[in-house]
């Protein structure tokens, strides 16, 4: 409410837990009495609890069971049951269950007349939502307690339900809560009383009463709750535009959890009856409803089910030990070890020295990850003066902005200043940005259009960070009207023709359209499919988000810039373009990210820029940290795709051979072209996947959208062209009615097979050919025939639950697309005490590159790994480097290292022939 509403909430009351009516959890002959400022937590725990002593397992288990679910241990143990109430989360977990319990609210106030009287009143929870957001309960009053009449301990039943995205700390798509009391009539059992409660369903938590309704008094059966689903999806119908979306699948969960009910019902009272045989001698107990053996899987769900342990297995294979330096150094004829680990050669100098490359070797900063003693960007400690920096961003897009009044954000407490366009113009700054085209501007200048919302209009510099956010959100902003209505998704700019035309490619080889538009062949029949695929973006969501730290030196005429960032030198020409710096005088440094996976090769650029311009200008050091909101809603994500395709194969009686794969790639860039080229150019490099199509044509599109500049990602576009070729491969498989594995491996490339780019397999220039071998052994150790009869046998007696297994190849291809960007630079500098100290281009974000970069340098000069170092990467120790990208840094800065040491060590040789190799 605070940090994303803005809500202002000038006084915070934190009761103290010896109030027992609000922290107590307790139980009484009829009710389970929970004090409204219990931990979630603590109640859950509680619950646990009471259910092993045998008190009420049937009323506690269903809440400890939702609760387990329920956010994140970090959220539940901070968490009360009364202000989850309170807030009346339309997707709540806890309220539907709650009110699907009949459970009611004590609330609390002071009398108006004597204030040593406390005022109670009972609110039902099924009557305490009022409106979205909106709960019965006055601005003097408080939620003391939550009552909750106990269940019956037989023939009463209530059961969660669940569905979210995830299982760990998601929001639920549609929760429920039910409860039934049954009752033995006329040789059977009815359904004497039912409630049912949904949560994301409706603007507030609610009751199927029309539904229940009809339930209630007819038989305990599968005919009542078949008929039940249907007047349930016509009381719960959902508008095709209804927030949150997903309406026909939301309708589909409510009413498929109806059924799990069902089922979980007759499965309980079937003990039951066994129960009341023995406590009712004399009485006829009608059977429970049979459930077949098929159908029992239904019940299961992962709310009230154990908790799975994440258990696997990880394989250490022998070090592989290549002959380098060290051979010329240390006078080794040979070094080689076997595949079971054993060395042929003694070694004659310690392995220690010798063999630092390809040993496990745990991570240099480990320890310091470890203890949270790991400095980033936002820890370093501030200078004294430093500014926080907050971005002013546009709420609106496809409008001209009219203009920018920053008056009243200047008149907030503790704002300095306020930077935008004029300001970054005044000091001769350029204002476009962009790593390949720049079509992007630092600052939106006044009468020109916004192209999408989110855009940075300007800079609040502040003594806090509260009052420069506070000053960003009180710059008031004139936009113009908008003319026409924003091309956002890839549909619309296919409709629209909204391309960028000059990175429009196309790789294609043989006769497409004869071979598409031929039925039939004299070796077999001609299988012909066609169809569409679509990949949806995907969030970085890096654990540091953007941050950057702009100190002035020098009169204002230096800059040094700490930053997260994957693209040091990028960063450093952009701060010195803006800031009108010769580059020179702009030094970037870069300790550690916290995770970049693409997501700061480019896209860091802008806020680091922005912190720079506002620090030149403001002669104080400035930083600027993105909040998690912030970061996620203008930094891009990993393209989405759409793909239109047509495929065809050759059905013969030796098996099925792929002919021929049309496909038109189009992916979302956004509304700045960023590096969107390249992925799609990685994407049609890719699609062919690991397959041989004889005639193949793939082309591809960038779509220019309203969207923010999407960016790289882990894949770089190759990911969304591989899934594009399996999801072929399938469709083919199934049309052709042959096992998906065998289409796969049957058509895979062999050396000597030429891709539709022209590499040719297994030649001495692009490596070893090694899926097809991978893929037989991996079919042969995972016993795969064997699962796959395992699993078509559990499928066959299970209706609900399913299982599968799959086995995917993939290839990619490593290093930059432009060849000239496969470069690196490395500076070595080696001591008089022994040790090293490097600097090289890559940056470390996680991935160990700084500690394999050691590792390479501690064995080429024979010393321990604990005597190299690196410090930071720094353009002004390595200058014009690449981004930290593309699966080749520790090639590229590995080799760097290599080729510096081997010229020290070559200046050395002289004095270590003098002196002896001991030395």
């Amino acid at each position: 409410e605070m940090k994303f509403k803005n809500a202002p909430y000038s006084r915070l009351i934190q009761p103290s837990e010896s109030i027992s009516n609000l922290y107590d959890v307790t139980t009484t002959p009829t009710h389970l009495e929970i004090g409204a400022c219990t931990s979630l937590s603590t109640l859950q725990h509680r619950c646990d609890t009471l259910s092993k002593d045998g008190v009420s397992p049937r009323t506690v288990n269903p809440l400890h069971d939702m609760l387990r679910w329920f956010a994140s241990t970090q959220i539940r143990n901070v968490a009360c049951l009364g202000g989850n109430l309170v807030t009346a989360s339309p997707i709540s977990d806890m309220n539907p269950m709650l009110a699907c319990m009949n459970a009611n609210l004590i609330i609390s106030s002071l009398s108006d007349t004597d204030a040593n009287t406390i005022i109670r009143r009972t609110v039902p929870v099924s009557e305490f939502f009022l409106g979205y957001r909106k709960v019965n309960l006055q601005k003097n009053e408080l939620v003391e307690k939550i009552e909750v009449p106990l269940l019956q301990e037989t023939l009463e039943y209530a059961m969660p339900f669940k569905q979210a995205r995830r299982r760990e700390d998601d929001i639920s798509i549609v929760t429920a809560g039910m409860r039934t009391l049954l009752a033995i009539k006329d040789g059977g059992f009815i359904v004497e009383n039912i409630s049912i409660s949904f949560g994301g369903m409706a603007p507030t938590t609610i009751l199927a009463t029309k539904t229940a309704e009809f339930i209630t008094g007819k038989p305990f059966n599968e005919t009542t709750f078949e008929n039940a689903q249907k007047v349930l999806k016509s009381e719960i119908a959902l508008p095709e535009n209804v927030p949150g979306g997903q309406a026909e699948y939301r309708m589909t969960l409510a009413c498929s959890f109806l059924y799990k009910f069902f089922l979980g019902v007759a499965l309980e009272l079937k003990k039951d009856t066994a129960v009341l045989q023995g406590k009712m001698p004399g009485v006829e107990i009608p059977e429970a409803p049979i459930i077949e053996e098929d159908e029992v899987s239904g019940a299961a769900t992962f709310v009230s089910a154990k908790k799975p342990t994440s258990r696997g297995t990880q394989k250490y294979p022998a070090p592989k030990v290549a002959e380098g330096l060290e051979k010329e150094l240390y006078d080794i004829k040979s070094v080689s070890i076997s595949e079971d680990g054993s060395k042929k050669q003694r070694l004659t100098i310690p392995l220690a020295k010798m063999n630092a490359v390809g040993n496990a070797t745990p991570h240099m900063s480990a320890p310091l990850h470890c203890t949270g003693e790991a400095l980033y960007t936002d820890d370093i400690p501030l200078p004294s003066r430093t500014l926080q920096g907050s971005l002013i961003h546009a709420t609106q897009c496809n409008v001209t902005l009219e203009n920018i009044d920053v008056s009243s954000g200047l008149e907030i407490p503790g704002v300095i200043s306020i930077y935008t366009y004029s300001d970054l113009a005044n000091i001769g700054g350029d204002n476009t940005l962009g790593p390949i085209k720049h079509d992007e501007v630092l600052f939106v200048p006044t009468g020109d259009k916004i192209v999408t919302v989110g855009q940075v209009l300007g800079i609040v510099v502040a003594e806090t960070l509260e009052s420069a956010e506070a000053g960003a959100r009180a710059v008031k902003v004139t936009y113009g009207t908008s003319e026409s209505k924003p091309i956002i998704s890839i549909e619309d700019a296919i409709q629209a023709g909204s391309f960028y035309d000059f990175a429009s490619h196309v790789i294609e080889k043989g006769d497409v359209e004869s071979v598409l538009n031929s039925k039939v062949s004299e070796e077999g029949q001609v299988v012909t499919v066609s169809g569409s695929f679509r990949s949806g973006q995907q969030e970085h969501f890096y654990l540091e988000t953007n941050c950057t730290l702009a100190i002035p030196s020098e009169s204002d005429t230096n800059l040094t810039i700490y930053c997260s960032t994957q693209a040091a030198n990028k960063t450093q020409m952009f701060c010195a373009s803006t800031t009108n710096t010769p580059a020179s005088k702009v030094v970037v440094r870069m300790k550690r990210m916290g995770g970049g996976f693409g997501g700061k090769e480019s896209r860091s650029v802008f806020i680091s820029c922005a912190a720079a311009v506002a620090a030149k200008l403001s002669s104080r050091p400035v930083r600027v940290t993105l909040g998690r909101d912030v970061d996620m809603s203008i930094t891009g994500a990993r393209h989405s795709f759409v793909t239109n395709y047509s495929a065809s194969a050759l059905v013969t009686s030796d098996g099925v051979k792929l002919l021929a794969l049309d496909v038109k790639l189009y992916n979302n860039g956004g509304c700045g072209f960023d590096l969107s080229g390249p992925v799609m150019d990685r994407a049609l490099f890719h699609v062919d996947n690991c397959y041989f199509w004889p005639n193949f044509r793939a082309a591809g599109h960038v779509c220019k959208t309203a969207q923010p500049v999407h960016t790289a990602f882990r894949g770089f576009g190759g990911p969304q062209g591989m899934a594009v070729t399996e999801h072929v491969i399938d469709h083919l498989a199934l049309a052709c009615n042959v096992p998906g594995d065998s289409l796969r491996r049957n058509n895979m490339y062999k050396v000597g097979d030429h891709t539709p780019f022209g590499m040719v397999m297994g030649e001495s220039c692009s490596g070893k050919w090694n899926i097809p071998t991978m893929w037989d052994r991996l079919y042969q150790e995972l016993d795969f025939p064997s699962r796959h009869a395992a699993i078509e046998e559990f499928n066959s007696k299970n209706k609900w639950t399913k299982r599968g297994v799959s086995l995917t190849p993939t290839k990619f291809g490593i290093a930059f697309t432009s060849r000239f960007m496969n470069q690196g630079g490395a500076l070595v500098h080696l001591y008089t005490d022994g040790t090293i100290l490097i600097s090289h281009g890559g940056t470390e974000m996680g991935q160990g590159l700084h500690t394999k970069v050691c590792q390479v340098a501690a064995q080429a000069f024979g010393v321990p790994l604990e005597s190299v170092y690196i410090n930071d990467t720094s353009t002004d120790k390595v200058a014009n480097t690449q981004p930290t990208a593309a699966s080749m840094s520790t090639d590229m800065y590995g080799m760097a290292t290599l080729d510096a040491c081997k010229k020290i060590l070559d200046r050395l040789k002289p004095i270590r022939e003098r002196l002896g190799n001991q030395v």
